[in-house]
């Protein structure tokens, strides 16, 4: 790995040094030249003025000695023309021999009356040539420097650009070399602390006191490791005092995951299965119960919480399955063991059963003899006060025994009710008509409201009548100055909703949850004084929810009440 850094990073470097050196080199060497030729140009403007002053003041040589001399000194090729063009005078050629030079560019401008400059291939001779033109009496004077010249003054230059670049490069690659080996070496660190985070290892650490890039990456990982241990800690602390809560709990726990494989069970569980579950084993080869498996697969698969009760995880025991999703698949499910609160609850039915129905005979004897009593002369006024008492409570008590027995009934199953499939229109006349004529004393005007919908439920009648008689006794009892009662139906999702609505008082809202438990009174007074039992709206629950349905009441004070109660819709009979 550091070998790979190493030499990504001398290739990286070798290339920017090389492309800097080369371009350095060029950089440098084109610079020279472009000076050297203006110092040329400036070298040879100077010569040309001072040969053109000799021209014009020697009247000791001839042209053609000048031309020579002039030539020679300065290092150049020496012309003189006259104002046609006409070569006079060269230190290199026969001037017999030479074109007209009125043409050229550096004549041009000097028979003009200022210097002229021109750089091309001289026709003579055939090279590169810089040349330099002044004015003169009579003509113009000109010197002519070949540029192979240059080359070779360039050449040295040349030489001492490439091996310093040469040197420059060497060291810079040793440089760069060095520091390839030192950022490979950080990296290096780095990478194997990442491998030991990745590995598992949170306790790795990696310290570094660079502030440069690097440094700040090394730093900011090592930051993070730190983080990355700390939540780790916590969560492993959070797993263990949530293992320990689920292991003190009695209720058995266990957790499947998305592939149906054991994740994980409480000692709850290992109790009740006698063994512990097998880990990353299908739940399958742990818990053969049918409704428990179904449970824990619809929560599954349709990420709802399912309840359900079984009856073959332990023998002679009833439990209540709950079973919910969990966020990352899979459902979690508690078993509650329900069989001591159901032979308890029996036990409870059982013995309001049989009290209610010890107490039926008594109750009936006490009440004939009060009546009969009552119907005999009696003078004494105080005696006929107390036997009116007496039939008063042992009537009160004929019937809660009445309702006791109705509601022990119900809650066992014992009470067998014949469903059929009923127009919801028909329940509700039915009950309109029953109770229209009991409303009447009250002052109480009983209808319905609007038309009941064209669907059928499915009801046991004697038993939906019941319902309406304790929802409209109660309505009477405590709503009566509101004058009026409704009765009404209504499709609803699960079924058809059944109502019955009073203009009373209403009902405070703390209330209302408990309206339906047993005995639950919420003006206790009002409630001895008609005669109520407090089981009425128990005794509609229970046959409500018999009949697979629901109840709720809604009330706001001085709005009055509304109960409410829903049945499923019965399916349309085949033709």
């Amino acid at each position: 790995m550091r070998s790979r850094i190493f030499f990504k990073l001398m290739f990286v470097f070798l290339l920017v040094i090389g492309a800097t050196a080369i371009t350095l080199q060029q950089s440098v060497h084109r610079v020279w030249e472009r000076t050297l030729r203006e110092q040329i140009k400036l070298n040879l403007k100077q010569k040309t003025l001072m040969f053109a002053h000799r021209v014009e003041t020697d009247r000791q040589y001839s042209l053609a000695v000048i031309t020579s001399q002039e030539g020679q000194a300065a290092g150049a090729r020496a012309t003189v023309i006259d104002p046609t063009g006409k070569v006079l005078a060269d230190s290199e050629a026969d001037p017999s021999t030479m074109e007209n030079h009125a043409h050229r560019k550096e004549f041009v401008t000097a028979l003009g009356g200022e210097v002229g400059i021109d750089e091309r291939n001289s026709q003579t001779v055939n090279i590169p040539f810089v040349y330099v033109a002044a004015p003169v009496s009579g003509g113009a004077v000109r010197l002519a420097y070949p540029l192979p010249e240059v080359e070779i003054t360039d050449r040295p230059l040349r030489v001492a650009l490439f091996w310093g670049s040469l040197s420059a490069f060497v060291f810079a690659m040793l440089v760069a070399a060095a520091a390839s080996q030192y950022v490979g070496l950080r990296l290096q660190r780095i990478v194997d602390f990442a491998e030991r985070v990745a590995a598992g290892d949170l306790t790795a650490r990696i310290a570094s006191s660079s502030t440069d890039e690097i440094g700040k990456v090394a730093s900011a990982l090592d930051k993070t490791a730190r983080r990355v241990e700390e939540s780790f800690v916590r969560v492993q602390t959070s797993q263990r005092e949530l293992e320990t809560l689920l292991n003190s709990m009695q209720d058995a726990v266990i957790a499947v995951g998305v592939d149906g494989r054991v994740q994980w069970a409480n000692h709850g569980m290992d109790r009740l299965l006698h063994h512990a579950p097998r880990l990353n084993a299908p739940l399958i080869d742990s818990v053969r119960d049918p409704d428990f498996l179904a449970a824990i697969q619809k929560a599954a698969r349709e990420q709802v919480v399912t309840s359900a009760r079984s009856n073959t995880i332990a023998v002679g025991r009833t439990f209540d399955v709950t079973a919910a999703p969990m966020p990352g698949g899979g459902a979690v499910a508690v078993l509650r063991d329900l069989t001591d609160a159901e032979r308890m609850e029996k036990t409870r039915r059982d013995f309001i059963a049989n009290v209610s129905h010890e107490l039926r005979t008594p109750l009936t004897s006490i009440q004939g003899y009060t009546e009969t009593l009552l119907d005999s002369p009696i003078a004494d006024n105080h005696v006929r006060e107390f036997l009116e008492i007496i039939r008063k409570n042992s009537a009160r008590m004929s019937r809660l025994t009445e309702d006791l027995l109705t509601l022990a009934r119900v809650e066992s199953g014992e009470h067998r009710f014949d469903v059929q499939r009923v127009s919801a229109e028909e329940l509700l006349r039915d009950a309109l008509e029953s109770f229209r004529e009991v409303a009447r004393p009250y002052g109480v005007e009983l209808a319905m409201e609007n038309s009941a919908p064209d669907g059928h439920v499915k009801a046991d009648r004697e038993a939906i009548h019941q319902i309406f008689s304790n929802l409209i006794e109660n309505a009477l009892k405590y709503a009566a100055s509101g004058k009026r009662i409704v009765l009404g139906a209504r499709a609803v999702e699960q079924g058809i909703e059944f109502y019955v609505r009073d203009f009373g008082p209403g009902i405070s809202s703390e209330h209302l949850p408990r309206l339906f438990e047993r005995f639950y009174r919420v003006d206790k007074a009002r409630s001895r004084e008609s005669g109520g039992t407090g089981l009425g709206l128990a005794i509609a629950k229970h046959i409500v929810f018999a009949h697979g349905g629901t109840i709720r009441a809604e009330s706001e004070l001085n709005h009055g009440s509304t109960f409410l109660f829903v049945l499923p819709a019965a399916e349309a009979e085949s033709v």
